[in-house]
């Protein structure tokens, strides 16, 4: 069965999105099945796959309100093996539609779970925000992936989040796990980078990846072309960075059962 990740953090712009597109497309092209759900309004990691939003016959919004099972919103992208459950702006609205169901905050782990045996391993792009889409998210997930940003107001923002993680652990979902921490956005001729780095390596040691990603041009070029970085310029430093980190986390995965296990 899949391994549900959630990649979440409550301060926007610490590279959230580029990492699930980047560790889905590698991990995809390390012979995984992957499934991309972007659980953010905003869409990034959609258009980011090379999905236009304004062709699509149904969404993430449409499956959360039970109008459209969740097998039926999925699309392929260009990279075999790695799939996406799309977002829309219409998603905006289901924080407010959400509130007067039943079960509410467990709507995306029942969606996920006739799907989830066809991946190996699930990738859901929370909002930069802690809301009734966020607690979807860290409900259905088995662990959470925390992208920071090398700079002094990234560990305000992580400091909320582990509140957040807690209180979802103690009401929600008592096995969510932590599945790492990967500093983001790193730009080594700085001091403030290495003093956050150290920090956030002083405070939650081994939890935190071995890998960094760097600031990179190619990384921000790529969601223009619809492209994750492993297309785009696999080669580029923060290609190979992401690289690394795909398989790096592949080493902190709990043991999956293989399709012809099942």
């Amino acid at each position: 069965m899949a391994e549900i990740i959630a990649c979440a953090n409550q301060k926007g712009g610490v590279g959230k999105t580029t990492t699930v597109v980047s560790l889905a497309a590698w991990l995809a092209l390390s012979g995984k099945r992957v499934l991309v759900v972007d659980v953010d309004p905003q869409g990034n990691a959609t258009s980011g796959l090379g999905i236009d939003r304004s062709a699509l016959p149904a969404s993430l919004y449409d499956v959360l309100l039970g109008e459209v099972a969740a097998a039926d919103a999925i699309v392929p992208t260009a990279i075999p093996g790695c799939s996406i459950l799309p977002s829309t702006r219409a998603l905006s609205g289901a924080e407010i539609e959400l509130i007067d169901l039943d079960q509410r905050e467990r709507r995306l782990a029942s969606i996920l779970a006739p799907v989830r045996e066809r991946f190996d391993i699930l990738l859901l792009d929370c909002p930069p925000s802690i809301g009734l889409l966020s607690v979807n998210a860290l409900t259905a997930a088995d662990s959470v992936l925390v992208p920071i940003q090398c700079e002094y107001f990234a560990l305000e923002g992580l400091g909320q989040l582990m509140e957040t993680i807690a209180l979802v652990r103690a009401h929600l979902n008592p096995g969510l796990e932590l599945k790492g921490l990967v500093l983001t956005m790193w730009d080594g001729r700085t001091s403030l980078a290495a003093a956050v780095a150290a920090d956030v390596r002083t405070h939650f040691g081994d939890e935190v990846f071995r890998t960094v990603i760097p600031r990179s041009v190619r990384l921000a070029e790529a969601p223009s072309h619809g492209m994750p970085i492993a297309t785009y310029d696999r080669a580029s430093r923060g290609g190979q960075a992401y690289a690394a980190l795909a398989t790096e986390l592949l080493e902190r995965s709990r043991p999956m059962a293989t399709a012809s296990a099942r």
